[in-house]
Parts: structure tokens; C-alpha cells; sequence
């Protein structure tokens, strides 16, 4: 079966179906075979993506301006500085604006409605680069690294540790999704969106997969093909960020931890890590690592995004 996803934003994957994000992960590893072999793929020729940016990144923005530029397109950076909404113009006002002018709009934002008003009132469609409740691009590329890694999805004991957080989300939403037995273990009070809890087990129920939350991280791990972590604080939080830490110790991902899993289980982090924080280097810099793949991977799965979405092609 045919899947076109033209014309669609992408704000969190829970929107999207089963075949759907298979069909984005399919693009995906087309994608980095191309780049791989340097077969020209600019099927998004004279195209232009503005590029909204409320948070500083690294990733994000360079994945998608290097993934514009080799679909044959033209990333626009525009920062809160470039454009009048810190003036008072609406996001209303701007997403009409730059319908007119663009073929597409990224937004890398703190609150996610704003995506989501950049998507109701534009008339191109908007991908979400991050927002405080949904990371869909982040978890499109996890999930491609871990087909890469495990050969298969379906199955695969996915364990996230650490605070519930927008890529915790994503990541439960695409795993049950996919059929994975997916796992959270958080400390209390750090749970992830009742909402998307309740979304992540109606998934697994139609996918045949799992969702368990937990607050004992050693039981969480027990037998996982896959680790998973984040900061402990993000963007927005640093005056938590002490507090936190004493919290969220002992859910570091270390050694110790990390023996609970399988011998062959991979680690995996979005990145920036905060190094001796929620990851141990022993456990970043092993061989189970496979962060920079992640990491490259995003440059993959986003192109395939924009492809999918900003040009109409069909898998």
C-alpha cells in the first residue's frame, strides 16, 4: 500500500499511524543510502524551509539546514531576534506570513502550543524540531537506530530512565506504537503526561507490544535490549537543576546499572549529555553506545520528514 503523508504536520507522532511512521523510518534508511553513496536525491528542489528558533540547539538546527540543502532546498534561520513575535506580531499572524512566502516551517519552541498554532493557522505544513511536551523528530531517529541496531522493533524491551519529559514521551509514543515493550522508570512526581500515559497503552493494546511505568530503575533495566536517558534538567529548568540532581541519582545510568541488562542491550542519549550527571562515561564512551549514530540519524529521519511532507513523495 501506497503512503503519502503530503501536506501533514508533524507535531507528535501520535497523530500519525502504525504504517505511517514505518513509512517514515522506510524513507529514512533510503535516504541515508543515498547520502551514503552519493546518489542526488533533491526532490525538494527551489524549496524553502523557515526555520523557527525560540531555543538555542545544535542537532536540530544543523540536521535541518545540511537536510534542506541536500533535498536540492533552502533552510531560512530565524531566531527570536529575526522576527517581529517577540514585538507582539501573533503566531497567527506570522504562520500566515510565511505561508506566503515558504514551502514549509520548522519550530523549535518552549511552549507546544505554539506549534500547534503555527500548524492551525499556516497553510504549509510545520514540524515540530521540539517542544516542552513532544520530540517527534528525536524519536524517529531513535527508532531508526534501533532497526539499524536490533534489525526489528517489535518485540525489543525499550527501557527510558529518568525524567518523564518531551522525549520520553515521543519515545513511548512510537515504540507502542511499533509493537515494543516499552518501559519508563522515573522518580516519583516525575511521571510523564497522564495523557500520554494513557495513549501509550492504548497503543500497545492495538500493536500487540507494552507500556510499564516504574520507580525502581534496577527493575526497569532487567533484561533490556535498549537504555535510554536524558538530562535531568532541560532548557527552562536550570533553577531546578540542584534539586533535581539529588533526585534523580539514583536513576543514574552507570555500570552498576547498566549489568541488569542484556549482554548486547545498546545506550542511548539525545544529546547535549550531561556527563557524570545521568550518564556515566564508562556507559556513554562503551560499545553498547551508539549515540552518534543517533545523533547522525537525525539528519536522516528529518529529511525523510520534510521529503514525505514538504514534497509529496510516496513509499
Amino acid at each position: 500500500m501506497v503512503v503519502s503523508l503530503a501536506g501533514r504536520d508533524v507535531l507528535c507522532l501520535q497523530d500519525f499511524t502504525r504504517e505511517e511512521i514505518e513509512t517514515i523510518l522506510k524513507t529514512a534508511e533510503m535516504m541515508k543510502i543515498w547520502n551514503k553513496i552519493g546518489k542526488p536525491h533533491r526532490v525538494l528542489e527551489g524549496k524553502t524551509l523557515a526555520m523557527i528558533f525560540q531555543k538555542p540547539s545544535t542537532r536540530t538546527r544543523i540536521s535541518f539546514e545540511v537536510g534542506i540543502y541536500q533535498l536540492g532546498g533552502y533552510g531560512l534561520y530565524l531566531n527570536a531576534q529575526d522576527l517581529q513575535l517577540r514585538r507582539g506580531e501573533t503566531i497567527a499572524d506570522t504562520a500566515r506570513v510565511l505561508s506566503r512566502y515558504v514551502d514549509g516551517i520548522m519550530a523549535r519552541v518552549y511552549a507546544h502550543k505554539d506549534v500547534e498554532d503555527l500548524a492551525k493557522y499556516a497553510s504549509v505544513p510545520v514540524i515540530n524540531g521540539l517542544s516542552d511536551f513532544s520530540h517527534p523528530c528525536q524519536a524517529l531517529a531513535d527508532y531508526q537506530t534501533i532497526l539499524e541496531k536490533k534489525g526489528r522493533i517489535a518485540g525489543l524491551k525499550i527501557v527510558y530512565v529518568g525524567d518523564g519529559n518531551n522525549v520520553a514521551h515521543s519515545l513511548m509514543i512510537a515504540g507502542t506504537k511499533l509493537g515494543a515493550n516499552v518501559v519508563v522508570a522515573t522518580p516519583e512526581g516525575y511521571e510523564p503526561d497522564p495523557k500520554v500515559i494513557k495513549w501509550a497503552e492504548q497503543n500497545a493494546a492495538e500493536s500487540g507490544g507494552s507500556f510499564e511505568l516504574l520507580h525502581d530503575p534496577v527493575k526497569a533495566v532487567k533484561d533490556a535490549d535498549v537504555i535510554y536517558t536524558d538530562v535531568w534538567a532541560s532548557m527552562g529548568q536550570e533553577a531546578e537543576a540542584e534539586e533535581r540532581r539529588k533526585i534523580f541519582m539514583p536513576f543514574q545510568v552507570n555500570k552498576e546499572l547498566v549489568k541488569h541488562a542484556k549482554p548486547d542491550y545498546i545506550f542511548m542519549h539525545c544529546l547535549p549529555a550531561h556527563r557524570g550527571e545521568e550518564v556515566t562515561d564508562d556507559v556513554i564512551d562503551s560499545p553498547n553506545s551508539v549515540v552518534f549514530d543517533q545523533a547522525e540519524n537525525r539528519l536522516h529521519a528529518q529529511k525523510a520528514v520534510m521529503a514525505l511532507v514538504m514534497g509529496g513523495i510516496k513509499v
